[in-house]
C-alpha cells in the first residue's frame, strides 16, 4: 500500500492539534511553557499562535504566568462560546455538572434520583434537567454530553441497550433530544467518559490506560495510543460480561455465570437478600436493601458481606490478569462505590492479578503495574464527557 508523507500544510495541522491539546487540558499556557511542551523554537511557537488567534480558537491575555521578567502574556481558549451539561444517565438516576465554554465547572454537580418506566419517561427527565440550568442561564446556549449506562453507538447517538431498565429496545436518544431542546447532543458509555475524564484531567495519565466501573454493573474502558478504543460494534470493555461460571447464575446479557453475576454491587446485594430472608432478626429488610447498608455493614464488620465483598474482588482480579496480558497494559484506575470497600478489596483484586510476564525489571522501558482507586472528584469524572467535543473539534483540523 503506498502512504504518502507528510506536507508543511499537515504538519502545521498536527501542531495545532497539539497546542490546543495541552491548552484543552492546561486551559492557560505562555509561550514558553508551550515552546518547552512542544520542542519547538520560540518563533515557530509564535506563527502557530497567531494562525490559531486569527482562526478564533484561542485567545490571547495579558496576564504573565512567568517570574522571570519579561513576558508576551499567556493563552488560553476563549471564554464566550456553548456551555456543556454533562450527565451520567443510568436507569435509576441523573448526575449532572455544567461547565463553560473552556470546561470549566460552572457551580456544583446535581444528582437526581428517577424512575422511568418508559424511554419517553427517561427522555422527558433529562429534558426537564436541561432546562432548569436553561432557567438559570438563559443567556447561554447550553450544548448536552451524556455518559449513558450500557451498550451505545456514539456515531449515531443511540443507547442499544441500558441494563436494568424497564424497556429493552434501543432509543435514538441523540435525535430525539436534539429535536426536543434544539441543542446539540453527544453521548457514549458512561465508562468512556471515566476515560477521557483521566485522560484530559490526569496528568499522570499516560497513552495507554484502563478505567474499571464497579457499580450495580461492572464495566470497563480502554485508551490505547491517546485514543478510547470503542471496537467495530462500540462494544469493547465489556469486562463484566466476561464468564467466569459458565453454570453459574443467568446474566442479563443473555448468558451465564458473568463476571457481573458474581462481582457487581447488584450480585453482592442479591447474595445478602437470599441470606436475610433466612434471619429473622435481621437488621435490614431484604427487600429494601440499599448499597449504602450493604457498605455501612461490611465497615461494621459483618463477617459474610466481607466474605463475598472479598470474593467478589478476587473474580474481578482474576478477569483483569486476563487483560492485562492480552492486552499490556500496566495503568488502571478503578471507580464506582464497591470502591467504598477499602484497601482491603483493593488488595484482593490486586493480588489476583498475579505476575504479569511483560513487566520485566531488567527492561528500562517497562513500569510496574499500577492497579489503584481513581483520584478524579465526581465533579471532574462527569466533565470527562464533555471532552467528546473536544475531541470532535480536534479531528475535524
Amino acid at each position: 500500500m503506498q502512504r504518502s508523507g507528510f506536507n508543511n500544510a499537515r504538519v502545521r495541522q498536527a501542531n495545532k492539534q497539539i497546542f490546543l491539546s495541552h491548552l484543552w487540558r492546561e486551559k492557560q499556557l505562555s509561550k514558553s511553557q508551550l515552546a518547552q511542551l512542544t520542542s519547538l523554537s520560540i518563533p515557530a511557537v509564535s506563527n502557530i499562535l497567531e494562525e490559531l488567534m486569527d482562526e478564533g480558537r484561542i485567545s490571547h491575555s495579558r496576564e504573565t504566568l512567568s517570574q522571570r521578567g519579561l513576558s508576551s502574556g499567556s493563552y488560553h481558549l476563549p471564554e464566550k462560546g456553548a456551555w456543556t451539561l454533562c450527565i451520567n444517565v443510568t436507569p435509576t438516576s441523573i448526575t449532572s455538572q455544567l461547565a463553560d465554554a473552556r470546561l470549566v465547572a460552572i457551580g456544583d454537580w446535581c444528582h437526581e434520583v428517577i424512575k422511568p418506566e418508559t424511554p419517553k419517561a427517561l427522555l422527558s427527565a433529562l429534558a426537564a434537567h436541561w432546562r432548569e440550568y436553561r432557567r438559570q442561564f438563559p443567556e447561554v446556549t447550553i450544548n448536552l454530553a451524556l455518559g449513558v449506562h450500557g451498550q451505545v453507538d456514539p456515531i449515531t447517538g443511540a443507547s442499544k441497550t441500558m441494563p436494568q431498565a424497564p424497556w429493552k429496545t434501543p432509543v435514538e436518544i441523540k435525535y430525539l433530544l436534539e429535536e426536543m431542546l434544539g441543542v446539540q447532543v453527544r453521548l457514549d458509555n458512561d465508562c468512556v467518559m471515566l476515560a477521557l475524564a483521566e485522560k484530559w484531567q490526569n496528568p499522570a495519565a499516560n497513552g495507554d490506560f484502563c478505567v474499571i466501573n464497579v457499580d450495580y454493573g461492572i464495566g470497563s474502558s480502554f485508551v490505547i495510543n491517546d485514543n478510547i478504543w470503542r471496537g467495530s460494534l462500540y462494544g469493547s470493555g465489556q469486562i463484566g460480561h466476561t464468564i467466569v461460571h459458565p453454570d453459574g447464575i443467568a446474566c442479563d446479557c443473555g448468558r451465564y455465570g458473568c463476571l457481573e453475576t458474581v462481582a457487581s454491587l447488584s450480585a453482592l446485594k442479591k447474595q445478602a437478600r437470599v441470606w436475610m430472608k433466612s434471619q429473622p432478626t435481621s437488621l435490614y429488610d431484604p427487600e429494601t436493601l440499599t448499597t449504602d447498608q450493604l457498605i455501612t455493614a461490611w465497615q461494621n464488620g459483618d463477617v459474610r458481606i466481607q466474605a463475598w465483598a472479598e470474593h467478589a474482588a478476587s473474580a474481578i482480579g482474576l478477569s483483569l490478569y486476563n487483560f492485562l496480558n492480552i492486552l499490556n497494559i500496566n495503568q488502571i484506575w478503578l471507580y464506582g462505590r464497591s470502591c467504598a470497600f477499602g484497601d482491603s478489596w483493593l488488595n484482593t483484586l490486586v493480588q489476583q492479578t498475579g505476575f504479569n510476564p511483560f513487566d520485566h525489571g531488567d527492561n528500562p522501558r517497562a513500569r510496574a503495574t499500577q492497579i489503584s482507586f481513581g483520584q478524579l472528584n465526581r465533579a471532574q469524572q462527569l466533565m470527562g464527557i464533555g471532552y467528546l467535543y473536544v475531541e470532535s473539534q480536534l479531528s475535524e483540523l
